[in-house]
Order: C-alpha cells, then sequence, then structure tokens
C-alpha cells in the first residue's frame, strides 16, 4: 500500500518555490507576490504556497535568503534598467514592461529625496537670507515695542499733571 498523499510537494515543486521566492526577494517584491505566482504554476492555493516555504523549504536555503537580501541591497545603491523576462511565458512582452516600470518607479522614489549640490547651496544661501530678514523684523517688533512703552509712559505722566 502507497503512503504518498496525492497532494504531497515533490522536490521541483520545492525548488521552484525556493526560486520564485528567492528572486523576489532579490527583486525587492514581497514573498506573498511569490506565493501566488507559484501557486498559479503548481495550482496550488498561495496559503499552502507559503505554509511550505515557512515550514520546510526556508530553513534549507537561509544562506540563500541573506544572499538574496545582500543582492537587493546592492542593486538599490546602483539601479540598471534591463528587464527581467521569464522564459516560457506567454505574456513575457508585458512582464518585462511591467518591471521596467517597477524598476523606475523605485528609482525615482529613490532620487526624489536626493539633491545636487548646487540646490543644497541654493538652500542655503535662502535660508541665510531669511535668517537675516527675520531678524530685522524681531528688531523692528521690538523698537514698536520700546516705542508703546515710552508712549504709554509719557501718556500717563501728562494724565498725572
Amino acid at each position: 500500500m502507497n503512503n504518498t498523499r496525492q497532494d504531497a510537494w515533490s522536490q521541483d515543486e520545492d525548488v521552484l518555490l525556493a526560486e520564485t521566492v528567492l528572486r523576489y526577494i532579490r527583486e525587492g517584491k514581497t514573498q506573498l507576490e511569490a506565493f501566488k505566482e507559484v501557486a498559479n504554476r503548481l495550482s496550488r492555493t498561495p496559503a499552502a504556497c507559503g505554509f511550505r516555504w515557512n515550514a520546510s523549504i526556508r530553513k534549507q536555503y537561509q544562506q540563500a535568503i541573506q544572499l538574496a537580501k545582500k543582492e537587493r541591497k546592492q542593486a538599490d545603491s546602483y539601479e540598471s534598467f534591463k528587464p527581467e523576462v521569464d522564459r516560457g511565458e506567454k505574456d513575457a512582452g508585458f512582464e518585462a514592461a511591467i518591471s521596467l516600470l517597477e524598476k523606475l518607479r523605485h528609482s525615482y522614489e529613490a532620487g526624489k529625496s536626493e539633491c545636487n549640490d548646487t540646490e543644497v547651496l541654493k538652500l542655503k544661501a535662502e535660508n541665510e537670507q531669511l535668517k537675516k530678514q527675520l531678524k530685522r523684523y524681531q528688531d523692528a517688533w521690538l523698537e514698536v515695542g520700546q516705542l508703546w512703552k515710552w508712549v504709554d509712559d509719557h501718556s500717563d505722566n501728562k494724565q498725572a499733571e
């Protein structure tokens, strides 16, 4: 009698799951997205893929996971715009376009926070001007306050007379 479950995972399915998850980690995508892709390919649920990954496979690929995370960080520091195409996909053109757009978005978001040196110098000069202007306004306000005090003091003196 054969005790193998009908829904048991094969070695090939485990490898496909591991390779897909590692690729998604390298690309900066989520593991949930990887589980969805593998689920579609293997006719399983994303939950089953996630359970298999967390219960069995992840432990065997700890070094590969760390390496994939390191590669992702390196790729973030120098973004290349080479689209990644899955071999054998019918919609490879769409996948390439989506991959390119995701990389462009990531690059754009990373670049928004960076300023070049000339912008920094302009902002520093503007900041200095604003500080000087603020100082003039504060000095003028103090002078107006002193004038009001003088006016109050002299009006009190005239009323006393």
